[in-house]
């Protein structure tokens, strides 16, 4: 609750917009997950959900899971995450829809590339994929799945016009994700402003 409220004051999930999960085990697959519609600046403990494999509440559980839980579940599978995190900055949005008809972006040359787990050096290439927006959630978890497939070097990923989404292998680590990766986000917006459109 103590990340949601910080990631709402900085602007990265205001009003119901995001969502986060914990995963409380593999085998089979459960997560704990923000429940839908929900203000993340005023969220209780509550107002988390249990949900298993098949995106449905678990037994005895009241209220909605996020409509986005397939997403969730789709990337734990892929990258046996701990906790992945939804975000939709100003940054994440606009860059997500600038960049959509390329398919992504790469940073490189920032210090800061070195608080993504694994990066030892601000000359890595990141490339940050951009996937379209869609409500169909069951279709939308596929492509997700595809894209984790085809690029396992990957951190997180945009959906175009929506925000950004991040993992860690436990809550702390996908919090640093989050972070790291919205001040890159937010560099590379001014830096794009800055250069002839398309840059």
């Amino acid at each position: 609750m103590a990340t949601t409220r910080e990631f709402h004051r900085r602007g990265w999930c205001l009003g119901t917009s995001g969502n986060f999960s914990a995963v409380l085990a593999y085998a089979p697959l459960e997560l704990l997950i923000t429940g839908s519609g929900l203000d993340k600046g005023a969220l209780q403990a509550h107002d988390f959900v249990r949900v298993g494999a098949d995106g449905r509440l678990a037994l005895g559980q009241a209220g909605r899971a996020s409509a986005e839980t397939r997403l969730h579940l789709a990337v734990c599978r892929q990258r046996g995450a701990g906790s992945v995190m939804h975000t939709h900055s100003l940054a994440g949005t606009l860059l997500g829809e600038h960049f959509r008809e390329k398919g992504g972006f790469t940073l490189v040359g920032y210090e800061m590339l070195k608080g993504l787990e694994g990066i030892t050096s601000h000359e890595v290439e990141v490339f940050v994929p951009v996937l379209a927006n869609s409500q169909d959630m069951e279709a939308l978890s596929h492509e997700v799945e595809r894209l984790l497939e085809e690029r396992p070097e990957i951190h997180g990923f945009l959906l175009a016009g929506h925000g950004l989404y991040t993992w860690g292998q436990d809550l702390a680590q996908a919090r640093r994700h989050v972070e790291i990766l919205e001040f890159l986000l937010e560099l590379t917006l001014h830096r794009t402003t800055l250069l002839p459109f398309g840059g």
